[in-house]
């Protein structure tokens, strides 16, 4: 049967004048995979807006699996995110002027969410095609948890059935000329953020093996 997987990315925000999340997401945009077809979503990196332009984008397309995804600058890794917290916090202001301060996400909802993806298995399946890739336990404070809680919380209450998460991606080379910082090619990141979608939208089981760290 056919499975749809909606993948968002964000616009460049902060100093940054290219998103490699926007990047990869334009690549996979209209894909067929496998029986698996990949839509994608451009998001402003802009608090509540941010969730509501994925909410619209869900409500279109009817996905079967949500996958947004956002840079990390300074991971070396691809990391799918195993929990989103209640809570902002920004450091930078967000690309409309918005900075809040330890402000609940949604005063009424739970603590925090959990993704429904099975992160494990993905980060397994990218191991094994050679793309570094670990579980996140942290998905911070800034517009991505924010997009990522706003997410499940909503899906949690309108449509359960849609299972959804976060992953978080590198650098790529050319944002890295004058920063000391690790960075992974476009195309391998796109290729992980494929394999991802795919695992994604055929396997809705995890697997159980180590995927946790000391701090």
């Amino acid at each position: 049967m056919k499975k749809k997987v909606l993948v968002t990315g964000f616009d460049p925000f902060g100093n940054d004048d290219i998103n490699p999340a926007l990047e990869v997401v334009k690549q996979l945009d209209g894909k067929i995979i496998e029986d698996v077809e990949i839509v994608a979503e451009e998001v402003p990196t802009v608090f509540h807006r941010a969730i509501q332009v994925v909410k619209d984008a869900i409500k279109r397309e009817q996905p079967d699996v949500v996958i947004c995804i956002g840079q990390a600058g300074g991971r070396a890794q691809i990391t799918p995110e195993r929990v989103a917290i209640n809570v902002d916090d920004a450091r930078i202001p967000d690309n409309e002027q918005q900075q809040p301060i330890d402000e609940p996400i949604d005063p009424d909802g739970p603590t925090a969410y959990f993704s429904t993806l099975p992160i494990k298995r993905i980060v397994n399946e990218l191991r094994k095609a050679g793309i570094p890739a670990s579980v996140s336990n942290s998905a911070g404070t800034f517009v991505c948890n924010h997009l990522f809680y706003g997410v499940r919380h909503y899906l949690e209450k309108q449509a359960p059935s849609i299972r959804s998460g976060f992953i978080h991606i590198p650098y790529i080379p050319e944002q890295t000329v004058e920063k000391n910082a690790p960075s992974l090619s476009l195309d391998l990141i796109v290729k992980g953020i494929e394999i991802a979608a795919i695992t994604a939208a055929k396997k809705e089981e995890d697997i159980r093996e180590t995927g946790g760290a000391i701090h």
